[in-house]
């Protein structure tokens, strides 16, 4: 009887040692989003691929996640990929789906029950989840308790009117980043006349060192236990830089294709040799078109005649793997603007004789 009793003692002991040590995040999601009977968006929503990323970080790290919305239910999500690895695992995930078609309320969380709180962006959070009550309290206690605050793209939005105990904002004099003003500009969101104020200029006006990297590129800033990231591709890293403050071991990273060709662009910035070795090493680790994509929104953003140089090197080498009018288009503006004029009209004649309908490509000759 003594062995069984010690057994059944050590056994629960165990059972208490893991329940101290599982970590639990909550995911925040907006519920501003709505559909009209053509199942168009008519108000936007959540990202979904920021909550597939978040979501699949946490569980590898053996996090538990709860997700959590202001009206609870499904919330509608803005536009996106289906066909994303990452959002068609989600989509065959039967315990993820009803997840998210059960979200809690925000005013039914015990926010004692978390290690962390993570803010999934999209712009809905612009029009809903900063002015939540619920939301507020959650994380005002949840970072009094030692919690950890993530945030990612429109996110950080959640952030801006969360005061402390002591009436101080959250924010103020931390280091943070969001989707910058540059960025919403960049990409003329619809959405953008409706918004109640600017993330970047919100966040400083309370105090905060907003930071930030060029348009679309990877950015996460980690000021203690607030964690944010500029924009979906800094989804990935800002819920790895949770689990790391959470104290849970990381495992190594697992990369996804987009992922993976941003953070080959910011290689090449700094090492053009190695980023392209690891280019035509394993190709299949990125999407070559992207990639131009990338160096086009860069050039057509630069603030630096870095940044359209470095761009404008790597998409001559795109250039010789695939041809598209709008890459010559910009390569040539981007030579116009190094005052190589000589290089851009050599480019636009080959671009012309591939493309010979194109008229704007005859335009801009007319114009060297």
């Amino acid at each position: 009887m003594k062995k069984i009793a010690l057994c059944a003692s050590l056994s629960l002991c165990s059972t208490l040692a893991f329940a101290k040590t599982q970590s639990n995040v909550l995911i925040v999601l907006s519920s501003y989003g709505e559909l009209n009977q053509q199942q168009k968006l008519v108000k936007p929503g959540y990202e979904f691929g920021e909550l597939t990323k978040a979501y699949y970080v946490f569980k590898r790290h053996g996090i538990e996640v709860t997700l959590a919305s202001p009206l609870g239910g499904k919330p509608v999500a803005d536009e996106f990929d289906n066909s994303a690895l990452y959002n068609k695992r989600f989509l065959n995930d039967e315990a993820a789906v009803s997840a998210l078609e059960h979200t809690y309320k925000l005013d039914e969380i015990d926010i004692d029950k978390y290690d962390g709180v993570f803010v999934v962006g999209g712009k809905g959070p612009m029009f809903d989840l900063y002015q939540s009550k619920p939301l507020k309290r959650i994380i005002s206690k949840s970072y009094e308790n030692h919690g950890v605050i993530g945030a990612v793209c429109h996110g950080p939005a959640a952030l801006v009117d969360v005061k402390l105990s002591d009436g101080r904002y959250l924010v103020e004099g931390k280091r943070v980043n969001g989707f910058t003003n540059a960025e919403e500009h960049a990409f003329g969101s619809k959405w953008l006349k409706d918004f109640p104020f600017l993330l970047q200029d919100k966040l400083t006006e309370r105090g905060a060192k907003f930071e930030q990297d060029s348009v679309m590129l990877n950015h996460v800033t980690i000021d203690g236990r607030v964690i944010t990231g500029q924009n979906p591709f800094s989804t990935v890293d800002t819920a790895r830089a949770m689990v790391a403050a959470m104290n849970v071991e990381l495992l190594a990273e697992q990369p996804y294709q987009d992922d993976a060709t941003v953070k080959l662009y910011e290689l090449f910035l700094r090492d053009e040799e190695a980023a392209i070795e690891k280019l035509e090493q394993t190709p299949q680790n990125y999407d070559l078109k992207m990639l131009a994509m990338i160096a086009v929104v860069q050039i057509n953003n630069a603030t630096s005649e870095f940044q359209v140089s470095v761009s404008a090197k790597l998409l001559e080498y795109i250039s010789s793997k695939f041809s598209h009018p709008m890459i010559a288009m910009t390569l040539a503006k981007a030579f116009v603007r190094l005052n190589q004029s000589k290089k851009a009209l050599d480019v636009l004649k080959v671009s012309e004789k591939k493309f010979p309908d194109d008229q704007k490509i005859k335009a801009f000759i007319a114009t060297l």
